[in-house]
């Protein structure tokens, strides 16, 4: 998308003017929305972002600016100004002599049918057949459907000879389904979404897709107000790794982890979780939600265990914790688009399948609550306390799932709940999600299978 000698003498003048280390981030992202209600378009937008944003790294301080002006002129401008906010001489003289080792994308997630392949009105065909799926009964009252489409297109360069370029295409389908019977109303929800093109329709059928939407809305209309207090839960397979996510995950990102705002700070080999648990994040899961090739600093993306059977192992380190902590980074340097600078993210993170039975962790429970479907929720940044909705949710009796309750709660804290982790079955599912944190929101994967906690506070209606 630009000159690499541009790019070089850009670069080189940031150096000249006393940065260490200077990072040039280029992106050109395409999104396509369209949004049906009751088979009505009620949206169809399409648009372009274009523009690159420049970093610089005095040791551990960091000066970042962006710009949509990618001529000679603009950029060389956006570097002399941020040159300047550091109060650090210009110097214009010179050109880049960086030799770059270029990285190209080898295909790991590329779609297999592109965005241009098919024409608007297919995508309005998969999109009704998601309402019809939708309305499994008179008493699903309004359907709405969405499809997200994204196209990113991004080079990393920076002065220790990086140049790296990653293409990422997404698309989400989102199904929501509102019943009524009487005054009660409820909402149920479907949202599938993966790193590939319009083959996601392959891959989830739309008319199911819809179905479990009307399913679990007509569902929470017959559930009963949900008991409250403590009590043993099992937590449903992949969208219920949301917990572990907000609650855990971010204690474990090099963004809290470096200014010691994590509880979870300077305990590398301690035992921090129960034995039961493994904890991943994986961004080369092949079309995974949260996969790229690089991440946004132009580092390969990889596989980083965090905690191996409760031992706490790792942590996600971008560059600017690399510094700070003299962890080795792990490719984890993540933001929204170009108007932002990276810091550590997740990418698509999840508790390892264990050994146990699905069935087998209800056996054992006198009362308690199924968290089938998580919703969302609250963390407090630092010590992991959080408080979520459950969308979806049904009694525990005597080792049997009975009958849906609805407006559950659950409130803990991650460090305590992952140490009360007794059981964790072999059904592993990982779901789509955003997340939204100092580098703006990006595209997550969450995931685990079927887990029991021994203990966590219930919020609910019911006494």
């Amino acid at each position: 998308m630009l000159d690499r000698d541009l790019v070089a003498e850009v670069l080189a003048r940031a150096r000249r003017g006393g940065a260490d280390f200077a990072e040039l981030y280029v992106e050109r992202t395409r999104r396509r929305t369209l949004r049906l209600l009751n088979g009505e378009v009620r949206e169809a937008l399409s648009g372009l972002d274009y523009g690159a944003g420049l970093r610089l790294f005095y040791g551990i301080e960091v000066v970042y600016a962006y710009t949509n002006d990618l001529t000679p002129q603009g950029l060389r401008q956006l570097v002399d100004d941020l040159v300047r906010l550091r109060a650090g001489q210009v110097d214009s003289s010179g050109r880049g002599g960086l030799d770059f080792r270029v990285r190209a994308p080898v295909g790991l997630h590329a779609p297999s049918v592109e965005p241009e392949d098919r024409p608007k009105a297919y995508r309005l065909e998969r999109l009704r057949e998601a309402e019809a799926g939708a309305r499994v009964d008179g008493r699903v009252r309004d359907v709405e459907c969405s499809l997200l489409e994204w196209d990113q297109e991004v080079v990393v360069a920076n002065t220790d000879g990086t140049w790296a370029t990653d293409r990422r295409v997404r698309t989400r389908l989102s199904v929501m389904a509102i019943a009524q019977d009487g005054a009660e109303v409820q909402t149920g929800v479907s949202a599938p979404g993966l790193s590939v093109g319009l083959e996601l329709f392959d891959h989830h059928s739309p008319r199911e897709i819809g179905r479990a939407a009307g399913e679990q809305a007509l569902t929470l209309l017959r559930a009963r107000p949900a008991p409250a207090g403590t009590m043993p839960v099992v937590i449903g397979n992949g969208f219920g790794g949301v917990i572990f996510h907000e609650a855990l995950g971010h204690l474990l990102e090099t963004t809290a982890v470096a200014r010691k705002a994590s509880v979870m700070a300077d305990r590398l080999g301690e035992e921090v979780a129960s034995p039961a648990v493994t904890y991943v994040d994986d961004g080369t899961l092949p079309h995974g939600w949260g996969s790229s090739e690089v991440d946004d600093e132009g580092a390969p993306t990889g596989r980083t265990v965090l905690i191996e059977r409760g031992v706490l192992r790792g942590y996600l380190v971008d560059r600017w914790g690399a510094r700070v902590t003299g962890y080795a980074p792990t490719g984890s340097g993540r933001r929204q688009d170009y108007t932002l600078a990276p810091t550590s993210r997740m990418r698509n993170t999840f508790v390892e399948a264990g050994e146990a039975s699905v069935e087998s962790l209800f056996e054992g429970v006198e009362f308690g609550l199924y968290a089938k479907d998580m919703g969302g929720g609250q963390v407090r940044p630092g010590s992991g306390e959080y408080n979520f909705a459950v969308r979806e949710a049904y009694v525990i009796r005597k080792g049997r799932v009975e009958e849906p309750v609805r407006g559950a709660m659950l409130v803990g804290k991650g460090p305590e709940t992952v140490r009360r982790v007794v059981a964790v079955a072999s059904d592993r599912r990982n779901a789509p999600g955003m997340c939204g944190s100092l580098s703006g929101t990006v595209p997550v994967e969450v995931g685990q299978p079927h887990l029991l906690v021994s203990a966590i506070v219930v919020g609910g209606e019911a006494r």
